[in-house]
């Protein structure tokens, strides 16, 4: 099997012939692009912390409720995972800002009045989850590029050579199909 696999993988090198090779050095180009760490939009929208107290300043919630909260408040932009949002709660909770109550065999949180105090600061302020100069249109359309990229980059490593020939026809079309929308008035 020498030389039956050329070019290094996925480390994005473009050498040595690998046609999914360019797939993935375009998905790093792309992924850079729509994702710039320099505009602060990742950091000020993932204030987990402000988020908790700005959603539980308006009444008590489960941790699933404040997930669902975010993600609908932020247009789908923002869902916070369990991982950021339970340990945050449980972090309220030990600050005395927030305390526990069992509703329905579920875990319920609500502000206790320092958490009230510490609520009403962050409320003169934009929630976590609004606009930080970035309208929430430019998150849905990097999300919807990544996808295409995933599937892209599924059908590169699976597909026969006619599926690929296929998914080539299809992104060259939605390529002028985007360009058209640019040139509309």
């Amino acid at each position: 099997m020498s030389g039956a696999f050329t070019g290094n993988g996925f480390s994005g090198s473009t050498g040595g012939g690998w046609p999914g090779s360019a797939i993935w050095d375009g998905l790093e180009q792309l992924r850079g692009q729509l994702f710039d760490r320099t505009s602060g939009v990742t950091d000020a929208r993932r204030d987990v912390r402000a988020a908790l107290l700005v959603l539980l300043g308006e009444g008590p919630l489960t941790g699933a409720q404040v997930i669902r909260e975010i993600e609908e408040r932020s247009g789908g932009a923002w869902k916070p995972t369990p991982g950021a949002v339970y340990p945050t709660l449980q972090l309220l909770v030990d600050e005395g800002l927030a305390a526990t109550q069992e509703v329905d065999e579920r875990t319920t949180y609500a502000l206790t009045d320092e958490g009230h105090r510490a609520a009403s600061a962050i409320t003169a302020h934009p929630a976590p989850w609004e606009g930080t100069g970035v309208p929430l249109r430019a998150t849905a359309l990097p999300k919807a590029g990544i996808d295409l990229a995933q599937a892209t980059a599924l059908v590169a490593r699976s597909g026969s050579p006619e599926q690929v020939e296929r998914a080539v026809a299809v992104l060259e079309e939605a390529r002028r199909k985007l360009f058209s929308i640019l040139a509309q008035d």
